[in-house]
């Protein structure tokens, strides 16, 4: 369910931001559970002092979303080769 920002329905509030691989799994995990999501990049002058991707999920599934991404990103944090 990628983003529908412009959904007169939908209000958009910052999951947070993540490195491109992390940010993949979790909008893999937010359209699994049905919950509207979408990303932005840093433009190319940006992506001096930004890094990654933003992620933006539909307000109203805000806390669900953090739940996905904590776990996500602890599982990501836990492995061998972040050591």
């Amino acid at each position: 369910m990628k983003g529908t920002p412009n959904d007169p329905d939908i209000s958009t509030v910052h999951l947070g931001q993540f490195t491109r691989e992390t940010a993949n799994e979790i909008a893999e995990e937010l359209e699994a559970a049905g919950i509207v999501w979408w990303y932005k990049e840093p433009g190319w002058i940006a992506v001096v002092w930004e890094y990654g991707v933003r992620l933006f999920v539909d307000k109203r599934r805000l806390p669900e979303a953090k739940v996905i991404a904590d776990r996500i990103v602890a599982r990501r944090n836990s492995r061998p080769e972040n050591n």
